[in-house]
């Protein structure tokens, strides 16, 4: 049976959060540092995301190599990078070695060597992977959506642009990390098989003299909204909405997730079926719920050829917009049937139960077990799913198309 979720914070403001899972022989840890890009000044968005590819060369008694050949000596499957909100580091591993990567992880984050040589590298890196997402014009038609919609800084792609990068110079990345990297409203997330206090005094010891740091200062600006069309020469276009729904840490959140279920969850949800199969309008089509830490919305996505976009968009808006008119009792007990499998199935990952325990501590201030997701999930009814499409209809307000042709868009915007 899944066990309740443990949660404790040291005096310099780091949390610790850990849900055992015994059943396991793995134990998953995720460090989250906040220092993502919403913390990069305005005209030096791709930052953090450089820092944290600089943190990564050597760290304590370790270089570059030195640091990557100690995970792989414990078997650790280990990632990391920066992220919009935090920097993230995370590593599964067989739970007999936790103990062996907590202090690589501490020497991570509290002692890198910023090496001054590799500076020009890890720049040559990020700049390679802006090169990739100017490829991926689907990517690109997301990233300017979330621009758009959510505004500055919650609409950031944390790769940032090339002229930015190029920028940077060695001392942006030194003193981000000394503003950034800190104890203060650090998570550390564990998952898997481990003894809560044991971890908690191993992580005492290697994280509580950390000293705090000042807290980031954040200046929002309020997204533009309306619709933006970047022309590209390409045969296909890819289209992407906004629309309004509530942030996960609102109360109606799971209503809003529920809803969204019905709209785009398997091949029997309405943009699938009605999008895709009915008609053949595209390849692929999608809806999702995405959220800051104070606003929330639907996402959609769909590719299509040119000739078929305005019909595809038309559509995607309908679609929408009748979503507002409620669901029904046999389309809600379908996608719950999904939803529960999804969350029984989180039982078997300590990785992904370690991701969703600091995902909801940063945005709810606490962190749910299984058991009480599945709470939630089977207390929900379609006339609460309904109420809450009433009181909160997904009206489209962002929206953005990348094509060789802009988009009429025959209902306004608001």
């Amino acid at each position: 049976m899944p066990e309740a979720i443990h949660c404790t914070c040291l005096d310099n403001g780091l949390v610790i959060l850990g849900e055992r899972m015994p059943w396991l022989e793995s134990v998953a840890v995720g460090l989250h540092v906040p220092a993502g890009c919403i913390y990069d000044p305005a005209d030096k968005v791709g930052l953090a995301h450089l820092v944290g590819e600089m943190v990564q060369r050597g760290c304590g008694p370790r270089d570059s190599r030195q640091f990557l050949e100690a995970l792989e000596l414990l078997g650790a499957n280990y990632g990391g990078a920066a992220g919009l909100a935090h920097a993230s580091f995370r590593a599964t591993l067989l739970a007999d070695n936790l103990d062996a990567l907590l202090p690589i992880f501490a020497d991570l984050v509290r002692r890198p060597h910023l090496p001054a040589d590799q500076f020009e590298d890890a720049r040559q890196t990020a700049l390679q992977a802006i090169q990739a997402r100017e490829d991926d014009f689907a990517e690109q038609a997301m990233n300017q959506l979330e621009r758009l919609h959510f505004g500055d800084p919650w609409g950031r792609d944390e790769l940032g642009t090339r002229q930015a990068v190029l920028s940077l110079r060695y001392e942006d990345v030194v003193e981000f990390y000394q503003r950034c990297y800190g104890p203060r409203n650090c998570i550390i997330s564990v998952a898997g098989q481990f003894q809560w206090e044991h971890l908690v005094e191993k992580i005492g010891e290697l994280f509580g003299d950390w000293k705090p740091q000042e807290p980031p200062r954040l200046e929002s600006k309020a997204g533009k909204r309306g619709y933006e069309h970047l022309e590209r020469p390409t045969q296909q276009t890819h289209i992407a909405l906004a629309a309004d729904a509530v942030a996960y840490r609102d109360a109606d959140y799971f209503l809003a997730r529920a809803a969204v279920g019905v709209l785009s969850d398997g091949a029997s949800s309405r943009l699938f079926v009605e999008v895709r199969e009915k008609r053949g309008l595209c390849y692929t089509v999608a809806a999702r719920c995405q959220s800051t830490l104070d606003e929330g919305a639907v996402l959609c996505y769909a590719g299509t050829t040119t000739e078929r976009a305005q019909q595809t968009w038309d559509l995607l808006v309908e679609e929408l917009e009748r979503l507002a008119e409620g669901v029904t009792a046999e389309e809600w007990s379908r996608v719950k049937a999904k939803i529960k499998s999804a969350i029984v199935m989180l039982q078997e990952s300590s990785s992904a139960r370690s991701s969703n325990l600091a995902s909801d501590y940063y945005h709810r201030g606490k962190a749910f077990s299984i058991e009480e997701l599945k709470h939630i999930l089977d207390n929900i009814t379609v006339d609460q799913i309904n109420d809450y499409l009433k009181r909160r209809p997904p009206r489209i307000r962002s929206a953005v198309s990348v094509g060789a042709q802009r988009l009429e868009v025959r209902r306004a915007i608001p």
